[in-house]
């Protein structure tokens, strides 16, 4: 008979023990998989094969930020103007010491100028320039003070986001190392969603978020609740496949058979997590098949919550949460201390009302919240984020809530 009771053995990690046990899994599958290289417009969601170092200094040469004149801050107005002003595009002159010349924005100082006087604070007579004094470095974009040559400024194992396709460029790096994208094979389990009694809700969703986090999911279909067809399976995918991601089967009944093959088949680190809803997750090393196995629970959103909170540093090495602040619109209890709760919300003005709460549009609870029927409603999925917490939580009460969209990138 399955059971519920958050009580109902001390196997239970908290939510913190689990990410930690998933980034090592990370560190120890990457230098395994295969190494190719993608160019700049390929790079987001890629995780770096090699550090990379700044191969030159960016900007290459000092450069002006304004249009004006460009000369030796120390030295004394007037200062006289050289002819043929520099342009962005142009190799800058030698100037002599007591002399100016006429500089656009993004052109290269020339050698013996450190400072750039802006046009409308010049005035020029009879060749003459004077100004408002200025020191060294006004309007000017110094050489290597973006990048120094040698700096050190990915690390192996770093997973790249488009917007890093602009430092690179600026690098003139054309293309990186990255490792393959890991192949995910993905697993129901449950005679009723075997024998099409219960439509399988959530694989399309697991391999929604395995591909938002940059890697190759494969729906490899259902296997009934027996023990033996479960392991056979398991073991095949396990050897077809660098990840195996089951649903269904991860809790203490009679016909939950997946962690009991993922202890036969390799080392169980941990089943079950202080996370509700969602704790009955297993992850497993299967070192005879180079895998790693992840036992999802079957209930859809908690299916969803602990996947995106405990598998998402996994394939993403990112363990970190962005928040939103809002206020608390009403009381939220809960029944356990000891546990973390991810609180569906939705969010409007700055108020986060929890979707679920009998003021909500899927009223379930009144005072306490009720994790064990959100993890079945599918209509929790339409949550704007989460509020994860310890504790009860009280109306007008400041939160932090994580939206739910940070956790699929």
């Amino acid at each position: 008979m399955t059971t519920d009771d958050p009580h109902d053995g001390d196997d239970l990690i908290d939510l913190d023990a689990a990410v930690d046990h998933v980034r090592t899994l990370r560190t120890e599958l990457l230098p395994a998989l295969e190494t190719e290289r993608v160019s700049l417009d390929e790079l987001a969601g890629r995780t770096l094969a090699e550090p990379i170092h700044a191969p030159v200094d960016v900007p290459a040469h000092s450069h002006a930020t304004m249009d004006g004149f460009a000369f030796d801050a120390t030295d004394e107005y007037p200062l006289a103007v050289v002819d043929d002003p520099v342009y962005p595009e142009d190799e800058p002159p030698g100037l002599e010491s007591g002399t100016a010349i006429r500089i656009a924005t993004g052109a290269p100082l020339p050698p013996s100028t450190n400072a750039v006087l802006k046009r409308e604070e010049a005035t020029v007579d009879n060749g003459r320039l004077t100004g408002r004094a200025i020191e060294p470095g006004t309007y000017v974009y110094q050489r290597g003070s973006n990048v120094s040559e040698g700096e050190k400024l990915f690390d192996a194992g770093e997973r790249l986001g488009a917007k890093d396709a602009l430092l690179l460029g600026d690098l003139g790096i054309d293309g990186v190392a990255v490792r393959e994208r890991t192949s995910v094979g993905l697993l129901a389990t449950g005679t009723e969603i075997h024998e099409g009694r219960h439509r399988d809700l959530d694989s399309p969703m697991l391999a929604g978020l395995v591909r938002s986090w940059g890697h190759e999911a494969t729906y490899e279909g259902s296997v009934p609740d027996e023990n033996d067809r479960v392991e056979s399976r398991i073991d095949e995918l396990a050897r077809e496949h660098d990840v195996v991601v089951t649903t269904g089967g991860t809790s203490v009944g009679d016909k939950d058979y997946v962690i009991r093959t993922l202890d036969a088949l390799g080392d169980v680190l941990f089943h079950r997590v202080r996370l509700r809803p969602g704790k009955p997750i297993g992850v497993a090393r299967l070192p005879d098949h180079d895998a790693v196995a992840i036992a999802v629970p079957g209930k859809p959103v908690g299916a969803y919550l602990v996947t995106a909170l405990v598998a998402r540093p996994f394939f993403t090495g990112d363990a970190s949460l962005p928040t939103v602040s809002a206020r608390m619109a009403h009381d939220v209890g809960i029944a356990t201390a000891g546990f973390t709760y991810a609180i569906p919300v939705t969010l409007e003005d700055g108020t986060a009302t929890g979707l679920g709460h009998v003021d909500s549009p899927l009223p379930i609870y009144e005072e306490t919240f009720d994790p064990s029927v959100l993890s079945s409603s599918t209509r929790a999925s339409r949550a704007d984020g989460f509020v994860l917490t310890t504790n009860g939580v009280a109306a007008e009460e400041p939160v932090d809530v994580v939206p739910a969209t940070a956790l699929e990138r």
